[in-house]
C-alpha cells in the first residue's frame, strides 16, 4: 500500500510551465525566405546529388524520346505522301518508345530510393537534435509538436527533394526543346501558343503563394493534433477517471478539422493549378487549330506540318503540367522546411565541457567515468530563474556537502529543492555564481563525464516503455547478470521478477503501467545504483513506497552512503532523522545546515515542519 507523502515536500515540478503554458505558438517558427529554402533542401540533397543527377539525365532521355516523336510523325506523313514504304520509320519509332519508357522508369525508381534516403537523414538529424535540445527548449514546445516534425514534415521532403528538382528541369529543358521545334516548324503558331500559355501562367503564379500558406496551417495544425495526443495519452487513466472523454476527443477533432479545413484550401488550389496546364494547351490547341487551318489553306505550311505542331502542342502538357507540379512541391515542401529548420535554430546541451577537447562526444563507459571514492558538492552564492522575465528560484545559495553520507534538502513547496538537483545535473545552468563537484566548476565538465558519475531518480521515477531488463540497464548498458540480481536483490524486485510470465524480458507496458506505483519507484531506484554513481540524487525518490519496501530500501541507502554522496529531497521521517547533514530551504535561499537535533533546537521553520510532520521523536 503507497503512502502518501506530506505536503511540505512537494516541490513544483515544473516551474517554467506554471509561468506560461506552452502552446505551438511559442514553436520558433518563422518562414525562410526562397534562398534560406533553397539553401536547407540542399543540405538534405547533397549527400544524394549524384543519384538525383542520374535521375535527372533518365528523365532526359526518356523526354528527348518523346520529344523526337512527333518529328517521326511528320516523316511518316510525308513518306506516306510521297508513296514511299513506312516500315523502317515504324521500327524506329518502336525502339524509341520502348527504350525511352525503360530508362525513365528506371530513374523514377532511382529517384524515389533517393526521396526515402533524404527523408531518413533528415529524420536522423532532427532527432539527434531534439534529444540534445536543453532542458528549458523542450519545456518551452509540446512534445507532441515536436514529433510532428519528425513524422508528417519531414514526409514532406520526399516529393521536394527530388521529383520537384528532376520535374522542374525536365521539364524546363523538354519545354524549351519543344519550343525550339515548334518555332522550327512554325513562327507564327508558336506565337500564337506562347501568348495562351502567359496569360494562364500568370493566373498559376498568383496561386501559389496561397498553396505554400495553406500547407504551413495545416502542418501546423497536424502538430497541434500530436500534442492533444499526447497530452490525453500522457494521463490516460486520469482523463477516464474523469470521464474526460469526450471533452478530450472534441478536443483532438477541433485540431483535425483545422488540419482538414487548410488541407481541402490547399487542395483547392493545387486542383486549380493543376488544371490549368490542360486549360492551356486546350485553348492553345484551338487557336492553332484555327490559325494553322487557315495558313494550310493558304498553302504557307503543308498538313505535315500542322500535324507534328499539334503533336508538339499536346507534348507541351507534360512539361508543362511538371513545371506546375515542382512549383506546387515545392510550395508545400517549403513549409515542411521552415518547421524543420526551427528545430535547428532550438538551443541544444554543449556536451563538451569548456575547457575540454572535443574529442570524444559519446557518454563514457561505467569503467571509464569511475573515479575512486564519493563526490563533493559545493553550491557558491548560486542565483538561477529558468528565463528572463520570470522570478528568481534561488537566491545566493551557498552549502557545502564534503563527501560520503547523507545530505537531505527539507523545506515548504516551491522552496528551490529540486532546482539544486537539475543545476548539478546541469539541466539548466546558472544564473550566477557556481555549482562545483569534486571542487571543478560543473559548466567545465563535459556532460557525459558529468552524468556518468550521478545516479539520478526524479520525483516521477519514469519508466520507458520496454522490457523490465532494458529499464534496469538502460544507464548501465553494459550491466552484467550478477550486478543486475544484486540490485534487484537489494531493491526487493527479485519477488516482482520471479511472478512476472517472461522474467526481466516482460514488457512493462507505457510508461510502465503495468507496475504499480512502488515497483516504478523501485526501478528507478534500482536503474541508477546498477550505474554505481559516485553522487546519488534521489527527489522524493521513496514516496510511493509501502512501510516494509521503504525500510528496506532506507537499509540500502545507508550502505551505499559509506561509499557514494546521497543527496535527497527529504520525504520521510527516517530519511530526515538519518541524514548526517540537513539543509533547510525557504523561498530560494538557504536557511539552516545542521543535523536535525540541532535544527530542532534552533531554526524556527524547521522545527515546525518536523512538529507538523511528527518528526520530533515523543518522549
Amino acid at each position: 500500500m503507497s503512502t502518501p507523502g506530506p505536503p511540505w515536500t512537494a516541490e513544483e515540478r515544473n516551474p517554467v510551465n506554471t509561468a506560461s503554458a506552452p502552446t505551438t505558438e511559442e514553436s520558433p517558427e518563422t518562414s525562410l525566405s526562397a534562398r534560406e529554402t533553397v539553401r536547407a533542401l540542399y543540405t538534405y540533397v547533397r549527400p544524394h546529388r549524384w543519384a538525383v543527377v542520374l535521375g535527372l539525365l533518365c528523365a532526359l532521355v526518356g523526354a528527348a524520346g518523346a520529344l523526337l516523336q512527333p518529328l517521326a510523325t511528320k516523316a511518316l506523313v510525308d513518306r506516306m505522301a510521297s508513296g514511299g514504304t513506312i516500315t523502317g520509320i515504324l521500327i524506329g519509332l518502336t525502339v524509341l518508345v520502348v527504350v525511352g519508357t525503360a530508362v525513365e522508369a528506371y530513374g523514377a525508381y532511382v529517384l524515389e530510393r533517393t526521396a526515402e534516403s533524404v527523408v531518413l537523414a533528415a529524420r536522423r538529424t532532427v532527432v539527434g537534435r531534439l534529444l540534445r535540445l536543453r532542458i528549458a527548449e523542450f519545456e518551452r514546445i509540446p512534445p507532441g509538436d515536436l514529433m510532428s516534425r519528425v513524422t508528417s514534415d519531414t514526409t514532406l521532403l520526399r516529393a521536394v527533394s527530388t521529383q520537384a528538382v528532376v520535374s522542374a528541369a525536365t521539364g524546363t529543358v523538354a519545354f524549351v526543346a519543344a519550343i525550339v521545334m515548334m518555332a522550327f516548324l512554325d513562327a507564327v503558331l508558336l506565337g500564337v501558343t506562347l501568348g495562351v500559355i502567359v496569360l494562364v501562367g500568370g493566373a498559376v503564379a498568383l496561386v501559389m503563394p496561397r498553396i505554400a500558406r495553406a500547407t504551413e496551417r495545416s502542418q501546423r495544425a497536424v502538430g497541434e493534433i500530436s500534442v492533444a495526443l499526447e497530452r490525453a495519452f500522457g494521463a490516460f487513466r486520469t482523463v477516464k477517471a474523469s470521464g474526460a472523454e469526450g471533452r478530450e476527443t472534441a478536443r483532438v477533432e477541433a485540431a483535425a478539422r483545422r488540419a482538414w479545413r487548410h488541407g481541402v484550401k490547399g487542395a483547392k488550389w493545387e486542383s486549380a493549378a493543376g488544371s490549368a496546364d490542360e486549360l492551356a494547351v486546350q485553348l492553345a490547341f484551338l487557336a492553332v487549330l484555327a490559325v494553322g487551318g487557315a495558313r494550310v489553306a493558304s498553302g504557307a505550311i503543308p498538313v505535315s506540318t500542322l500535324i507534328a505542331f499539334l503533336l508538339y502542342l499536346f507534348y507541351l502538357m507534360e512539361p508543362v503540367s511538371r513545371l506546375v507540379d515542382a512549383a506546387s512541391s515545392y510550395q508545400e515542401g517549403s513549409a515542411a522546411i521552415s518547421r524543420i529548420a526551427a528545430v535547428e535554430r532550438l538551443a541544444t546541451e554543449s556536451v563538451i565541457g569548456r575547457h575540454d577537447t572535443p574529442t570524444r562526444h559519446d557518454t563514457p563507459t561505467r569503467q571509464e567515468a569511475a573515479v575512486p571514492g564519493p563526490a563533493s558538492v559545493r553550491f557558491e552564492d548560486v542565483s538561477f530563474r529558468y528565463r528572463a522575465g520570470l522570478p528568481y528560484v534561488h537566491h545566493q545559495v551557498s552549502f557545502e556537502v564534503p563527501g560520503t553520507g547523507t545530505t537531505a534538502f527539507v523545506g515548504p513547496s516551491g522552496a528551490g529543492k529540486s532546482t539544486v538537483f537539475a543545476l548539478i545535473e546541469r539541466f539548466h545552468e546558472v544564473t550566477g555564481g557556481r555549482v562545483l563537484v569534486d571542487g571543478e566548476d560543473v559548466r567545465n565538465w563535459s556532460l557525459p563525464r558529468l552524468r556518468a558519475a550521478i545516479g539520478y531518480v526524479e520525483q516521477d521515477a519514469p519508466v520507458l516503455a520496454g522490457t523490465l531488463r532494458e529499464n534496469l540497464v538502460f544507464a548501465a548498458p553494459g550491466a552484467s547478470d550478477d550486478e543486475i540480481r544484486d540490485v534487484l536483490a537489494r531493491t526487493r524486485l527479485d519477488a516482482l521478477v520471479e511472478r512476472l510470465p517472461h522474467g526481466l524480458d516482460t514488457p512493462v507496458g507505457h510508461r510502465g503501467s503495468k507496475l504499480s506505483g512502488g515497483e516504478r519507484q523501485r526501478v528507478a531506484i534500482a536503474r541508477a545504483l546498477l550505474r554505481r554513481p559516485r553522487l546519488l540524487l534521489l527527489d522524493e525518490a521513496t514516496s510511493q513506497l509501502d512501510a516494509v519496501n521503504e525500510l528496506a530500501l532506507r537499509d540500502v541507502l545507508t550502505e551505499v552512503a559509506r561509499e557514494t554522496t546521497v543527496l535527497v529531497v527529504a520525504h520521510r521521517l527516517s530519511t530526515v532523522t538519518g541524514a548526517e547533514r540537513i539543509v533547510v530551504m525557504e523561498a530560494g535561499r538557504v536557511r539552516a545546515v545542521g543535523t536535525h537535533e540541532e535544527l530542532v533546537a534552533e531554526d524556527e521553520l524547521y522545527a515546525r515542519l518536523a512538529a507538523t510532520q511528527l518528526l520530533t521523536p515523543t518522549n
